[in-house]
């Protein structure tokens, strides 16, 4: 320390060494008002990551119970759909032949086995059963087999209409399966 001194004294003087002192102890005071200030703003930054964390949270909430109530809602579509269709089935005002037209639409279905959760060996079924039903020789319990299999398509694929045709073709299979099995039956 002493040479230092001895050289700044020889550089500038005592007046020189006082000026250099007292900027040094300046600096030294603004570096830690500059410190305090950045303890300062990380401070507020937490608590704003703090805020940011509780928005998240409230809107991973919403999204959580609109995806809860958009699925719920989709569930009672598909059991409306199902009820309208049997009770129109089985009152007469949808015939046999109505299915018919539905075929075609039907078999587009298919073509979502790509991108589908549904297993090869589900849409296996769904071909078979949609060519049992058009040679009316689908059994009662392949037939409400069809229809859990159309219902989990059209709750997969609700944007798709043909989706719902194979929900509704489904559906008029299982009633008019069902008309038949209990004519057979009384008789």
């Amino acid at each position: 320390m002493a040479d230092v001194l001895s050289l700044l004294s020889a550089i500038g003087g005592v007046g020189g060494l006082a000026t250099i002192i007292s900027v040094t102890f300046w600096l030294g005071k603004k570096f830690a008002q500059i410190d305090e200030r950045f303890k300062l703003m990380n401070e507020r930054f937490k608590s704003i990551d703090e805020r940011f964390k509780s928005i998240d949270e409230k809107f991973e909430t919403l999204e959580r119970r609109i995806t809860r109530r958009i699925e719920r809602l989709a569930n009672a579509f598909v059991n409306y759909q199902e009820f309208f269709v049997e009770f129109l089935t089985h009152e007469g005002v949808i015939k046999r032949e109505s299915r018919e037209l539905l075929i075609g639409e039907v078999r587009r279905i298919i073509r979502l086995s790509i991108t589908n959760p549904l297993t090869k060996e589900e849409w296996k079924k769904i071909k078979e059963y949609i060519e049992k039903s058009e040679k009316d020789t689908i059994t009662l319990e392949e037939a409400e087999d069809f229809r859990r299999l159309a219902r989990k398509v059209a709750l997969e694929h609700g944007e798709q209409p043909e989706a719902w045709k194979l929900h509704i073709y489904a559906t008029i299979t299982l009633a008019l399966t069902r008309k038949k099995y209990y004519a057979e039956k009384e008789s």
